[in-house]
Formats: C-alpha cells, structure tokens, sequence
C-alpha cells in the first residue's frame, strides 16, 4: 500500500476541566525529524510522548503542536490559616500593643503562610494525553492513506506511460538500421575498390552496437518490479526510489544507441514521465 509522507490529524478532549488537543502534520523527509511543542504540565511525558510518534508515524518532517486550556476556573492558591494565627499570636507576644492588621500584613509574608497547591501530573490524566495523541495519529494516517491512493494512481499512469512509449520503440528499430545501412552505402558508392566483406563486418558491428534489446529488456523488468513493490510492500519509498533510479539508467542507454528522431522522440517522454515518478517518489513513506 501507498502511503504518503504529507499527513495531518488534529484530535481533542477534555480531562477534569482542562481541554487537551494536539495538531500532527508532516511533509516528506529522508528520515523521522520531529519538532514538538508541549506545555510544560507534560514536559515529563516528552520521551513517551517522542517514541510514540516516531513507532507509528515512521518517517517525515514532523510537527507536533499540544496545547492546553483551563475551562474552569480554578484556585490555586492554598492560606495556611492555622499556620498564619500562629505567626500573629507570636507577633501580640513580641509586640502587644500592635493591631492585628498589622500583625496579619507582617504573617503573610512569613515562610508557607501563602504556597501554591502541588498540581502534578497523575497517572489518569497521563492516559488521557496518550489516548488523545493516539486519535490524532489515527486521523493523521487516515490522511496519509488518500494521499497515497491519489500518489498510486498518478505513480500507476506514468508507469504505464512508459511502457506505452517503450511499445511504440519496437516499430522504428529495423527501420533505423536499413536506414543507416543504405546512407553508408550511398557514400561508399563514391570510393572504387571497396572490399564488400569488410563492410557488411561493420555494418555488423555498428548493428550490434545500436542494439537496444538488453535495454528493453530491462526496462520492462523495472517497470514490473516498481509496480509489484508499490502493490504489495509497505513503507515502500525508499525501495521505489532505488528502482526509479534503474528506469532511469536504462532509457539514458537507450537515448544514447537510439539513432533515429522519432525513437529519440519517445525517449524524451519517457524521461518526462520518470521526472514526475521520482518528483513523487519523494513524498512515498
């Protein structure tokens, strides 16, 4: 199956009164390179957070965007009362003829009257954030699949482009030979003497040399493995890419040995066409 590299998911959901949702797109890349931005209540989970993405998202340019927002509101900030009545009886003990106002204004500022309630990450809301990083890895390969359908059909066309224009060769090989046979028979007939043999050995080496059958061969194979890897591999970009390389080399020796306007012609859409496979290649996982 195809699946693309460009992806993007986006899920949320609410955990005691705080909304969690988490943005995933990502572009085509040699390797998994992740950039993520979490709040700092998860920075903890960072690690946990980092090999999910990578076990499942494999390879691309990654972002990663979490964010959170309080709903309700909340307080925060915790007066220790009992500790605050202590520090103003000592206070009236030092100084009795003081207020209490004062007394009060002078508690507060005294260790752990004011402190802030602990507010760690616990075990529940961790499972939420993971279930929530899940569904949005979920929507992000639902993406990832219709982007690869649409890649496997145009990958699919050029592919058979190829195979067309390598079928439309067939017609002009015998041609191009006749053709250079009687150019160099029409010059010989202006020299005397000429020793027939040796000429038609040239002739045969110069056929042999032009001969582009191996080439086709070949090409043929390739186009047939490209499309059985596309077909039946998974996380198939890389190897697509190694075997574009190979459609490559076979039709620059068969522009090379070509000889002929019209094979050179369809030559040049193929070439067309192998630019757009490896232009799409690229963004296979």
């Amino acid at each position: 199956m195809i699946l693309s590299m460009t992806g993007f998911g986006r899920a949320e959901d609410v955990f005691e009164g705080k909304k969690i949702s988490i943005d995933i797109k990502s572009l085509n890349s040699k390797s998994f390179d992740l950039n993520i931005k979490i709040p700092l209540r998860y920075k903890e989970k960072e690690f946990e957070i980092r090999k999910i993405l990578n076990d499942r998202i494999i390879r691309g340019k990654v972002d990663c965007y979490i964010n959170i927002e309080n709903l309700e509101e909340t307080n925060d900030v915790k007066i220790n009362k009992g500790l605050i009545d202590s520090y103003i009886n000592e206070l009236r003990n030092i100084a009795s003829d003081g207020p209490d106002f004062e007394y009060l204004k002078m508690a507060v500022r005294l260790p752990d009257a004011i402190t802030s309630r602990p507010d760690e990450l616990c075990e529940g809301e961790w499972e939420k954030l993971a279930s929530i990083v899940h569904a949005a890895i979920d929507r992000f390969e639902e993406f990832r699949k219709t982007e690869g359908k649409n890649l496997h059909e145009e990958l699919e066309r050029n592919i058979q482009n190829i195979d067309k224009y390598l079928g439309e060769v067939i017609p002009f090989e015998e041609e191009r030979i006749v053709s250079v046979r009687e150019r160099y028979q029409k010059s010989l007939k202006e020299f005397e003497n000429v020793d027939e043999t040796r000429f038609y050995q040239e002739m045969a080496y110069f056929t042999e040399k032009l001969d582009i059958s191996e080439e086709k061969v070949r090409l043929t194979q390739h186009l047939k493995y490209y499309k059985e890897v596309m077909d039946n591999e998974d996380f198939n970009g890389k190897k697509l890419g190694f075997i574009s390389q190979e459609i490559g080399r076979e039709i620059n020796t068969l522009g090379s040995k070509a000889n002929h306007a019209e094979i050179q012609k369809l030559v040049v859409m193929m070439k067309d066409d192998l630019e757009k496979i490896k232009e799409q290649t690229l963004n296979v996982l």
